[in-house]
């Protein structure tokens, strides 16, 4: 964990760089926003991915099966090392080609070198009429 607070502008460089990593579906830039012994939980339920080899074939495995992604987020809060964030995507799912929406909320802890340590998500789809 970092002994200086995480300033907004930094917290916000680094969601505009997760932005371009997913939109661009760039996995080994995403794995690059991480330190080397990250933390990445997908959800709370599973076991995390670990370290940048882990969390960029995740990636791979996640973005493959997408296109014409739309990332956006806003900035929900800052407590040390510590940023919250609300996002929303959408895009198209491959090959089906459906249109698909993630809204979610991200924990990120970080680095004095402003590498993400530990990420949590929690994330939702519309629900589907029957």
């Amino acid at each position: 964990m970092s002994d200086r607070p995480l300033t907004p502008r930094e917290f916000d460089a680094w969601l505009r760089g997760y932005q371009t990593a997913w939109e661009k579906r760039d996995a080994q830039a995403a794995a690059e926003l991480f330190s080397t012994d990250a933390a990445y939980y997908w959800t709370p339920f599973d076991a995390p991915q670990r370290g940048r080899p882990e969390i960029a074939a995740a990636w791979d495995k996640a973005v493959s099966g997408q296109r014409d992604v739309h990332f956006n987020y806003e900035i929900l809060a800052l407590n040390g090392a510590v940023g919250v964030a609300h996002w929303h995507t959408k895009l198209t799912t491959v090959p089906a080609n459906t249109p698909f929406e993630l809204d979610g909320v991200l924990v990120a802890t970080f680095t004095d070198t402003r590498h993400c340590r530990e990420f949590r998500e929690w994330w939702h789809t519309p629900s589907v009429s029957q």
